[in-house]
């Protein structure tokens, strides 16, 4: 059976679809507005580096920047004046949301997802918002657009909403970025293109087939697509080299790294990555580089991509091939395999059988570490795995290629090394950036949870489910919202949100009401159960 007629039909039909929605301008905002962008974001005429890149021009955006030029050197210029005159911000959205304090937890998450929803047919004309063809779910707060790997854990908690018309509509957006830009972007944003996030379009093909949404089938040549992306270049590299996210090993092993193909400060961060390479020795390129890279990963920001002894401006994330990304990959090579040969491809099927063979050898060489019990990330700068411990080395376990003896040991590093009060810990490490001790993350709560489930360590995983849900619980009684990550340590009052990074913690929250919503409704044990109704 082939997929290629409804590819083709998906793909006329998503294009007709975007015909109707308001076209983005063809460049980025850096690249648009060029010395006024620069001057913008320098002068901080808005508070948050991201507002400006959202904005709305009133105007071709050709005739702004040449109003700018004219103007710009005359006695009394306003630039704040200017800007205002000449663009509309678009964030945060105007909502008139308040939650109903007699709803539940589950009740409340239910209601959210109406609230996150976004309509391509109100996109700005001329902005940096790519169309898409349906509509989509945006996390809240600051993030006014689609983002990927968001997506994922904010389309389990619509399964559980019973609103699979959203994750449906989900399901030919994130084909349709495929179709259009050859792999899905961090979020649907003109300056996001440059890079992707953790890929795991193959996590959400099971879902939509699990669900009764289509099956995981159709999607077979996006994920060849998507492989692609992530793969180029591979087959020329020799041993010790590296291109874009490949890295071949010296005993010819392929793994992946993290990578923006843009070394300039993120747009809709400028002001901050320009104030972080300037604390440094380096060319400036290259840390932007490295921090697009830490943006790429999801993990933005961490020690995890630092040098041990120093903080964000060490950051070479280029230089560290990730537990979770190889996992992910992992994934995608087997997903490929099976829907090849449910396709009657049998070359394609044995051909992606052994690259997920492969890789998962090579996770096992290199990412394994049989003295901590846990997988690490390896460092090719340093030529070792690094031994601080994070709580993507339970991924592996999250897509099933850890051996019963390996989870029992990650379980075990788990428990020792991660496990907080409130749920399972991101880090080792307090050092200030958001993916760091003390706080917890939906995604990673998810991920543990599930591969220790998966892997016969159910006492644990349902200890984690119960610890993130009071963690969640307790913040809403007093809160009545759900927010972007949470700290773990739970003082007598209850949760508070988590903190550190570039900005305000962000209310909403995609991940987080997916997963809680999730747990709460497989939660079989009535202590897990009860904590949605209060």
């Amino acid at each position: 059976m082939s997929s290629k007629p409804t590819e083709s039909r998906d793909i006329e039909r998503n294009a007709a679809k975007v015909a109707t929605v308001a076209q983005p301008d063809t460049l980025t905002p850096a690249d648009r507005y060029q010395e006024l962008f620069v001057a913008v974001q320098s002068g901080r005429v808005f508070p948050d580096s991201k507002i400006f890149v959202d904005c709305a021009p009133l105007q071709d955006p050709e005739d702004i920047l040449d109003a700018y030029r004219a103007r710009k050197s005359a006695p009394g210029f306003d630039l704040a004046a200017f800007v205002h005159a000449h663009f509309r911000p678009e964030h945060p959205p105007t909502s008139r949301y308040v939650s109903d304090p007699e709803r539940t937890l589950a009740e409340h998450i239910d209601y959210l997802w109406d609230v996150l929803t976004r309509q391509p047919r109100e996109h700005p004309v001329r902005s940096s918002l790519l169309p898409l063809p349906n509509p989509y779910v945006v996390p809240g707060g600051r993030f006014g657009e689609m983002y990927y790997w968001d997506s994922y854990f904010a389309m389990l908690g619509l399964a559980g909403s019973g609103r699979l018309d959203l994750m449906r509509s989900m399901a030919d957006n994130f084909a349709y970025l495929i179709d259009t830009y050859g792999h899905v972007p961090n979020g649907n944003r003109s300056y996001y293109l440059s890079r992707s996030q953790p890929p795991v379009f193959a996590l959400m093909t099971e879902l939509f087939e699990a669900h009764g949404i289509c099956q995981a089938l159709r999607y077979l040549p996006r994920l060849r697509k998507e492989y692609a992306f992530w793969m180029q270049g591979a087959d020329e590299l020799r041993r010790n080299e590296m291109h874009r996210h490949c890295v071949r090993m010296d005993d010819g092993a392929l793994l992946n790294r993290y990578w923006d193909d843009r070394d300039t400060p993120r747009e809709e961060s400028y002001r901050e990555d320009v104030g972080t390479a300037a604390q440094g020795r380096r060319p400036v390129h290259e840390v932007y580089r490295e921090l697009r890279a830490g943006a790429a990963s999801g993990w933005d920001f961490s020690s995890r991509w630092c040098d041990d002894d120093g903080g964000l401006p060490t950051i070479r994330t280029t230089s560290i091939l990730p537990v979770d990304l190889n996992s992910f990959l992992h994934k995608l090579e087997a997903q490929i395999s099976q829907l090849a040969a449910a396709s009657g491809d049998d070359a394609s099927a044995i051909e992606f059988s052994r690259r997920a063979y492969a890789r998962r050898q090579a996770i096992d060489r290199w990412l394994w570490s049989e003295a901590a019990g846990a997988y690490l990330d390896y460092d090719c700068r340093h030529g070792c795995q690094r031994e601080r411990l994070f709580a993507s080395t339970a991924t592996p376990l999250f897509v099933g290629i850890a051996s019963r003896s390996q989870a029992q040991r990650v379980a075990e590093a788990v428990r020792s090394r991660l496990l907080e009060d409130g749920g399972v810990g991101t880090s080792e490490r307090v050092s200030g950036e958001q993916w760091d001790q003390p706080n917890g993350w939906a995604p990673l709560q998810w991920m543990t949870i599930c591969g220790l489930a998966d892997s016969g360590e159910g006492l644990l995983s349902r200890e984690i489910r119960r610890r993130w849900l009071t963690t969640v619980s307790s913040h809403f009684r007093r809160e009545r919202k759900l927010v972007e990550k949470y700290a773990l340590q739970l003082p007598p009052e209850g949760a508070h949100g988590g903190g550190g990074g570039e900005y305000p913690l962000q209310d909403g929250f995609g991940w987080t009401n997916g997963v809680t919503g999730r747990l709460l409704r497989d939660g079989a044990h009535p202590e897990v159960a009860s904590l949605g109704t209060e």
